[in-house]
């Protein structure tokens, strides 16, 4: 069976960085698995109306395929998805793209140095395997009495049903986080009314942004010096935020005061405020951007219960207060499993699986390879998240890393690389000790960043992404065992 040099698992942002920089590095020798019918990931699967990301588009793009044929300075989800795809078609994947052909299984074999890879069908076997399979993939279905009685459509924000027409229903929306923000207002116009479940209010800040004319769209595409200085604008703006996100004082309270004037401008009434008003430090939770949420919950389209949804009797709603309401249309605006990555299971190294490995929180050394698991390299996973600029940049410093740690792999002579567990272990602490004092940890609220398991912080980097650059870029490979002959029988 031929040995693959590497295989990459996911064809989203992630995934599509990481060949691209293996092919520019002369790595063509690479073959992609996507479950999915289409590349895109996120962006495939999120199809909810009002849909968008809240990263300026010109910097949710990957450099090397910069697009000035954006709509809006926040892209909608299907022209993010469309871009996707244009990147794929310009990449040249070809038959190294393998569509609907998931990873049921990997398994290091120390023997012959390979990854053994189930796909249901061919087996794969390669040298080196990078997980690129995302943190925002699998929804997560919160443990609510009785929710199996609901009646009528019943769907997760990331699994819409666009079957359901919800003209004239009653829909109820559980959760306020990121997707419940964007999809309230389209809600707010074409159903009948909507009750919306909060378990806990998020920090608002204004979302701001134009559409993009013809002509700036034609004068970015001709001129790409003016490209690359609005990219590198919109970087250093991202920048500035991570002080008010991580805990600087003074950036904080502004940020602070910027996000209440905005409340106390769109909703007039104080009793509505004060629900909608966190009672935890600003950037503890992910910082949402909008602009249509609080008129649409302020308006007689939307009722806001400031708790959270307790339990299920048919089309009886019973919130944690003892309030009910009752629906026609149940939507669990609700995360993902972001912190458990659902791949870890799947994952089998020298003695253990990744979510073993992982039991008490994940794990690495450079936020990319874990010790235990030769040849593997993981992009967004351990501590590559982040709360203040685009996560694609991470995405594009990992596959530099990777490409050159492959590099590394090759002048081996049994062309395998192992964390030392002493570098991931002082990598963990690395990370402790910068995370402490954060609103992340310190700020009274629970969020998607941290393992509950452990209490650690687990998927957000705490530093700029200047910081993050700088750090896979001082590695010099002494993470890694020193190399050492094959043994041939």
């Amino acid at each position: 069976m031929r040995i693959i040099d590497t295989v990459v698992v996911g064809a989203g942002f992630a995934g599509l960085a990481m060949v691209g920089a293996l092919r520019r590095a002369g790595r063509d020798d690479v073959v992609v698995l996507e479950r999915g019918g289409d590349v895109g990931g996120t962006w495939r699967d999120n199809t909810y109306p009002g849909v968008a990301c809240d990263v300026p588009a010109h910097l949710y793009s990957l450099a090397a395929h910069p697009n000035a044929e954006w709509s809006r300075t926040f892209a909608p989800g299907g022209e993010i998805q469309a871009y996707l795809r244009r990147v794929a078609a310009r990449e040249s994947l070809g038959d190294r793209l393998r569509l609907r052909t998931p990873m049921l299984g990997a398994r290091w074999d120390a023997d012959d140095a390979v990854w053994r890879i189930d796909t249901g069908a061919e087996p794969l076997v390669a040298r080196s395997l990078v997980l690129a399979c995302g943190r925002l993939t699998e929804p997560n279905v919160p443990a609510i009495a009785g929710l199996e009685s609901f009646p009528g459509p019943l769907f997760h924000s990331a699994r819409w049903d666009h079957d359901v027409d919800l003209a004239g229903k009653r829909v109820a929306v559980v959760g306020t986080g990121a997707s419940a923000v964007q999809l309230v207002p389209e809600l707010a116009r074409t159903a009948a009314h909507v009750t919306l479940f909060q378990r806990t209010p998020a920090w608002i800040v204004p979302r701001g942004g134009t559409d993009i004319s013809p002509a700036e769209r034609e004068h970015l595409s001709t001129h790409p010096g003016e490209m690359a200085r609005l990219r590198a604008q919109l970087y250093a703006e991202g920048e500035e935020r991570f002080a008010s996100r991580s805990g600087d004082a003074a950036a904080s309270t502004a940020a602070r005061e910027i996000a209440l004037s905005h409340l106390r401008a769109q909703v007039a009434d104080p009793a509505l405020r004060a629900a909608l008003t966190p009672d935890y430090a600003f950037g503890c939770k992910r910082v949402l951007l909008s602009d249509a949420f609080y008129p649409a919950v302020a308006s007689d389209a939307v009722n806001l219960e400031p708790t959270a949804l307790s339990r299920v009797d048919g089309s009886t709603l019973t919130a944690a207060s003892g309030a009910t309401f009752e629906a026609d249309v149940l939507v669990l605006a609700t995360g993902f499993a972001a912190a458990q990555q659902p791949y870890a299971d799947l994952v089998r190294g020298d003695e253990s699986t990744l979510a073993k490995h992982w039991s008490e929180g994940m794990t690495s050394f450079g936020s990319t390879v874990v010790a235990g698991f030769p040849n593997l390299f993981v992009l967004n996973g351990p501590n590559a998240s982040l709360g203040h600029n685009s996560a694609v940049l991470m995405a594009e410093e990992q596959s530099a890393y990777v490409v050159r740690a492959l590099a590394e792999r090759d002048r081996r002579p049994d062309r395998t690389l192992r964390v030392r567990p002493e570098a991931e272990a002082a990598y963990t602490d690395e990370i402790a000790a910068a995370a402490a004092s954060t609103p992340w940890l310190t700020g009274g609220c629970r969020n998607w960043y941290v393992d509950e398991r452990s209490g650690r912080l687990t998927l957000l980097w705490p530093g700029t992404v200047q910081s993050f650059r700088e750090r896979l870029a001082g590695t010099d490979g002494s993470e890694f065992e020193p190399a050492h002959s094959p043994v041939r029988g």
